[in-house]
């Protein structure tokens, strides 16, 4: 079972992972990218933080809703859309819930999942974050369907996305700006399947609270 307290505990270890890690996300885009990843998920997650308070009393899917919503209007280049997407989406699949049994989170990150799937539309191997996301999202309803727990299950799932953002450095993007390098793309960990991690890792964190 996951609390609302928990999920708003996680938005609020997002922020911090992300402002921790603003300039090791940089560099990895600098290396493939624009340079600005770590610089634009830190300012859209300050900027959820400072809602977070408005909205910390309402149902998941409201709380989820306004994260999106707020990334959307605030994070710069690809990023915005697609994490806002996965939290509006994640929203809508939690839609005036109080709480979330294990199935729940399965079906509130699936949506998330599925959310940036279509707005991003690429695919595993690309060397996206979703190379992350789908390996974590498989992990997490293998363990549920095992029983393991909302718990048990994350970590799964965070160990799988972790896995899956290592294997990114081999590959050759065929997504986004670092598509644009070809072949000089191989040999660089994906920026946006790090920030991944860290996300799915935060909530991680706030069930182990």
């Amino acid at each position: 079972m996951v609390t609302k307290e928990q999920i708003v505990r996680w938005l609020e270890l997002t922020t911090e992972v992300l402002t921790e890690n603003k300039d090791y996300l940089t560099q990895l885009d600098a290396d493939i990218g624009d340079a600005d990843h770590g610089t634009n998920m830190d300012r859209g997650f300050r900027k959820v933080a400072e809602k977070l308070p408005t909205v910390a009393d309402k149902d998941i899917g409201n709380i989820l809703k306004t994260v999106g919503m707020t990334l959307i209007s605030s994070v710069g280049g690809a990023s915005g859309p697609l994490y806002g997407t996965f939290f509006q989406r994640g929203g809508m699949a939690a839609d005036a819930k109080e709480e979330l049994s294990d199935e729940d989170l399965v079906v509130m990150l699936q949506g998330a999942v599925d959310g940036v799937q279509a707005r991003g539309r690429a695919q595993p191997g690309d060397k996206t974050m979703m190379d992350a996301l789908l390996p974590a999202m498989a992990a997490l309803k293998a363990s549920v369907a095992d029983g393991k727990g909302s718990l048990g299950a994350m970590e799964d799932a965070v160990a799988a996305a972790e896995q899956g953002m290592k294997d990114t450095i081999p590959l050759q993007a065929r997504k986004g700006r670092a598509s644009y390098l070809g072949e000089r793309s191989i040999g660089h960990q994906d920026p946006g399947a790090t920030s991944s991690h860290l996300i799915l890792n935060a909530l991680l964190t706030a069930l182990k609270e």
